[in-house]
């Protein structure tokens, strides 16, 4: 019998007879197995859904009602994940837009924030403030023309000057530089009817000057990064969406922070991406695959297979582990990395290129 179908089975097995005993330790036990399984998620649509948590709704339920909408690929690993973490009692009757590019993790946090009449706008790790903004205008729920003009131009007028003058942050921030990496991705509540594009900024820049903030300055205190606020936020970015397993993102600041002390150039694909831009033909914002060829094609001052250094700014908009990950970097010599085979999201380190081209060989084949 094949190891992986003799593992399932097994678990299977297990969690039958657990499932017998106590339903709590087979919820357990399901969700250690498959813990991996939580950063991935259903699919990589962003269209908005409109998802309703009736009124007493148990976590069977809601689960199971998230499968049936495309926004999770496993009920019971949902109703694991609420269970263990104690979530399952605070889950909270409401409407919400919710998307499949959300992970487990993020929509049991979204769904712990209803506020009626208002509606939720989850703004996923790793977005670029143009899929913000198109997110907005296929929900109906903003002007997303007006989120992206403003966004792109780093333009407050639309925010109070009291508000403006809270965010310490703005002292950072590169003249001629958009907001890119600054507006904080999370689950906001909305005004369900006249809601603006300043609202939804101004609660993304509250969130960033209260959860990153402290954070940076503490670590400017305690001298853990030479970096200046911009810096820090460009490698979070790219750690972003290079990152799968928050156990990583340390290993993967590293090696960026090491080839930067290095002067090596980056070399990260996910910069190429972002400066391809919007791909009609897959109608999607990032290119993938991105092929060898194509790096010396590429034009910007955001392809750091041409150009040395830091891009401009931000790339995407890091969630606050990322954002850990370049203030407290793992220590380590690693120059290189790639990805696993399976989707697990798990990545292979090397030292030096010879190394990482044998890496590349074992794992994918070339």
């Amino acid at each position: 019998m094949p190891r992986q179908i003799l593992l399932t089975f097994l678990l299977a097995a297990a969690l039958a007879l657990l499932t017998a005993c106590d339903s709590g330790s087979a919820l357990s036990v399901y969700l250690e197995a498959n813990r991996a399984r939580l950063s991935q998620p259903a699919g990589i649509d962003d269209r908005p859904v409109a998802f309703t948590v009736p009124p007493g709704a148990p976590a069977k339920a809601i689960a199971q009602d998230l499968q049936a909408a495309g926004l999770v690929s496993d009920a019971l690993l949902f109703e694991a994940y609420v269970r263990a973490g104690g979530l399952a009692s605070r889950l909270e009757a409401g409407e919400y837009t919710l998307n499949a590019t959300m992970t487990i993790p993020e929509i049991a946090a979204a769904l712990q924030n209803s506020v009626a009449p208002g509606v939720t706008v989850a703004v996923r790790p790793g977005w670029r403030l143009e899929q913000t903004a198109d997110y907005l205008t296929r929900s109906g729920v903003a002007d997303g023309e007006e989120y992206r003009r403003a966004a792109l131009a780093a333009d407050l007028s639309g925010l109070a000057a009291e508000d403006r003058q809270r965010y310490s942050f703005l002292q950072f921030l590169p003249a001629g530089q958009s907001l890119e990496g600054y507006l904080y991705p999370d689950s906001y509540q909305l005004p369900r009817d006249g809601a603006s594009a300043a609202d939804l900024l101004q609660r993304q820049l509250d969130e960033f000057e209260q959860r990153v903030m402290p954070l940076y300055w503490q670590a400017i205190a305690q001298e853990a990064t030479a970096l200046d606020l911009h810096a820090v936020l460009t490698v979070a970015s790219i750690v972003e969406r290079e990152a799968v397993l928050d156990e990583e993102r340390p290993l993967i600041a590293g090696v960026y922070l090491n080839r930067l002390a290095r002067g090596m150039r980056l070399e990260a694909d996910p910069t190429v991406q972002y400066a391809m831009g919007f791909q009609p033909d897959s109608g999607q914002w990032w290119k993938s695959p991105v092929y060898l060829e194509e790096y010396s094609q590429v034009i910007s001052p955001y392809n750091t297979y041409l150009n040395a250094g830091l891009p401009p700014g931000p790339i995407a908009a890091p969630r606050l582990a990322s954002i850990q990950a370049v203030l407290a970097p793992a220590q380590h010599d690693y120059l290189y990395f790639v990805a696993e085979p399976g989707g697990a999201g798990r990545h292979v380190f090397a030292r030096t290129f010879e190394e990482h081209l044998e890496n590349v060989r074992r794992y994918r084949g070339q």
